[in-house]
This record gives C-alpha cells, sequence and structure tokens, in this order.
C-alpha cells in the first residue's frame, strides 16, 4: 500500500496537526478568515513579513490587528482644540436651562417611544 505524501498527509501522521491544534486553542484562536491577494499582493506582503522576520499570517494579522485598531480610534475619540474643550467641559458641569423648543422635542421623543 502506497501512503500519500501531501503535506497535510504527513503532518498528520507525525501528529503535527494535534500539536497545532492545541497551541490554536491554547492561545484562544479558533476563528479563521480567508482572504483572496492577487500575486502582487501576496508577494508584497510576504516581502514585508520577511524584512520583519515573521510568518506571513504573523504579519496580516499584526497589521489588520493595528489598522483596525486605528479606525477605530479614529470613529470613537473626540480631538478639542484647548478652547472647544473648556466649552464642552462648561456645558457639561454648567448646562443651560432646557428652553422651550428642547422640551418640546423631549416630549416629541417621549411619545414616539411610547410604554418601551
Amino acid at each position: 500500500m502506497v501512503m500519500p505524501t501531501t503535506r497535510a498527509h504527513i503532518a498528520e501522521r507525525h501528529g503535527v496537526r494535534a500539536v497545532r491544534a492545541r497551541a490554536t486553542k491554547a492561545l484562544g484562536k479558533s476563528e479563521r478568515v480567508a482572504v483572496r491577494l492577487s500575486p502582487e499582493q501576496k508577494e508584497l506582503m510576504q516581502r514585508a513579513a520577511d524584512l520583519e522576520h515573521r510568518t506571513l499570517t504573523d504579519f496580516m494579522v499584526g497589521s489588520g490587528m493595528r489598522s483596525a485598531e486605528e479606525v477605530i480610534c479614529r470613529h470613537d475619540v473626540i480631538a478639542l482644540s484647548e478652547q472647544g474643550a473648556r466649552a464642552f467641559m462648561e456645558a457639561v458641569f454648567n448646562p443651560k436651562p432646557a428652553n422651550e423648543y428642547l422640551r418640546h422635542a423631549a416630549d416629541q421623543y417621549k411619545a414616539a417611544l411610547g410604554d418601551r
């Protein structure tokens, strides 16, 4: 009987898959993402990963995480000038009383919600 010699079969025969699965589970990594790249994109990313002595996967995950954090930060953080920060703090700590327009808007909002 001829044994298959693909990487997957060799790894399975030597228990590599089981070790990798245990290591992945221990790190809490259970999600998988598939990405299609052009040859040029893959070559560029592989070159960058090689320059940082990282695997392509590690490089892509790290780069994706940094990019995601930057995007979230841009959307979650409000940058104010010193003057803007003072005006904001003044409004928070010394709010003006509600005028008739604001009271009317609040009444409409409560009516739209009903008994929620």
